[in-house]
């Protein structure tokens, strides 16, 4: 994945951070409190099936993959992604159809350049805001979702973006404009 890329998802993320989420906020690592040391436990998938679960993985590695920070996989995004899919039904038939069509492709027999083939296109249509069809609205849900999961995650937060949490200031430092 190029720099511009990474850079990409890291607006995405941040853009996504501010935003409305389709699932409740107590769900983002970020409003969690956490205990140095405690490790965040996923268990098995909640609604996805083996195979399907397998596909959601493959693919939010695609999207973010270990490079010299942790990927989608080390941030756990398709526990995530699972979680936030078994409590929505409109993501539900989303995921459900999407799969479907990449399971038709044969997508987790294909090398991963031919992956990423099948992927490409589905990414322009979700960069340029259109999705006409399973494949496409099914890539555009996982890759805001990706984002969404790996911004909000430990991996991402604060490993890849160096946010180290809220901070209490005794005052606000003061802000040295130019002169121009």
């Amino acid at each position: 994945m190029s720099t511009n890329r990474r850079e990409t998802l890291k607006i995405i993320g941040a853009i996504g951070a501010t935003c409305a989420f389709p699932y409740a906020s107590d769900e983002l690592y970020g409003q969690h409190v956490h205990v140095a040391g405690q490790a965040v436990e996923f268990g098995p998938p909640v609604f996805f099936k083996a195979n399907e679960f397998a596909m959601v993985s493959r693919v939010a590695d695609l999207i973010i993959p270990a490079t010299d920070s942790p990927g989608a996989l080390l941030a756990r995004v398709p526990s995530y992604i699972d979680l936030v899919v078994s409590r929505n039904v409109e993501h539900q038939s989303v995921y459900r159809q999407g799969l479907a069509w990449l399971e038709s492709q044969r997508f987790m027999e294909l090398t991963e350049a031919q992956q990423i083939a099948i992927l490409e296109p589905l990414c322009a249509a979700a960069d340029e805001g259109r999705a006409a069809n399973a494949g496409e609205i099914f890539f555009r849900a996982i890759k805001n979702m990706t984002a969404d999961g790996y911004y909000t995650s430990k991996a991402g937060l604060a490993t890849e973006l160096g946010f180290t949490g809220g901070a209490v200031l005794a005052q606000f430092p003061s802000c040295e404009v130019p002169e121009h």
